[in-house]
């Protein structure tokens, strides 16, 4: 893949993607990393400092009336080749989630930061995909081509919700993954792949320190995923290691 997209990149997951590609054996020509602030994502400035591929660009998936101009930034960097993969990685998930203390605006916020914004975001930044899948057209549908990875959650699974509770989070995951499902029907045509992953319980300010999986192992796991796409990952729901999950 030339170039891929990654957003949420200042910590957790994101800035782990970021560190996993620079270290796989063809990293992307174009690594585009966004964080609502420049200024503090220190970590990622830094990798940026020491390779050239890395571009760190601002970015708050709630504000959705900013995707067009950000989409302008993007295709300055791509340019005519376009945007092989976008990876909507920014998630929110609130503490409080029993029915008894779950709040209105952290429903609001969940479906804001995990629904709505990877949906508007991968709509502004479509004809870039678009540009992509055309430019590599003799190649199969996957990451070399044109793709969609939205981050999902196994609590977004409503076959495998045993325990209840996480409303938001829960919700607005099980919608993301509607809309990787439609994106993947809209898409097909212009041979752009959708699919939606787990990255298992990890390590990050949202999985707790008591969660089984490092960063680093998760996101080892992503890329390769990413790696692999194929056609019959299109409009599915797996988990790191590309095992099949239940809706």
């Amino acid at each position: 893949m030339k170039s891929i997209l990654i957003t949420g990149c200042n910590r957790g997951l994101g800035l782990g993607m970021v560190k996993q590609l620079l270290k796989s054996t063809t990293p992307p020509e174009k690594l585009i990393t966004t964080c609502r602030s420049i200024e503090k994502a220190r970590e990622l400035q830094d990798l940026a400092r020491e390779n050239t591929n890395i571009h760190i660009l601002e970015l708050d998936v709630k504000q959705t009336d900013t995707f067009d101009a950000f989409a302008k930034q993007v295709e300055t960097i791509v340019g005519p080749n376009g945007l092989n993969v976008l990876f909507n990685n920014a998630g929110y998930s609130p503490k409080f989630t029993r029915i008894g203390l779950v709040k209105m605006d952290q429903l609001v916020d969940s479906f804001a930061i995990n629904t709505i914004g990877p949906i508007m975001l991968t709509k502004a930044l479509l004809t870039l995909l678009k540009k992509a899948a055309e430019a590599n057209s003799a190649e199969p549908m996957g990451s070399n081509k044109a793709a969609v990875v939205n981050m999902s959650s196994i609590l977004g699974s409503i076959a495998q919700n045993t325990d209840g509770g996480f409303y938001p989070y829960r919700c607005s995951k099980a919608s993301l993954n509607m809309a990787t499902k439609s994106m993947s029907i809209d898409f097909k045509n212009d041979g752009i792949l959708a699919t939606c992953v787990h990255p298992g319980w990890v390590q990050t300010d949202m999985g707790g320190a008591n969660a089984p999986m490092s960063i680093e192992e998760s996101c080892g796991h992503l890329v390769k995923f990413i790696d692999n796409l194929s056609e019959e990952h299109n409009g599915g729901y797996f988990q790191y290691d590309g095992k099949a999950l239940p809706w």
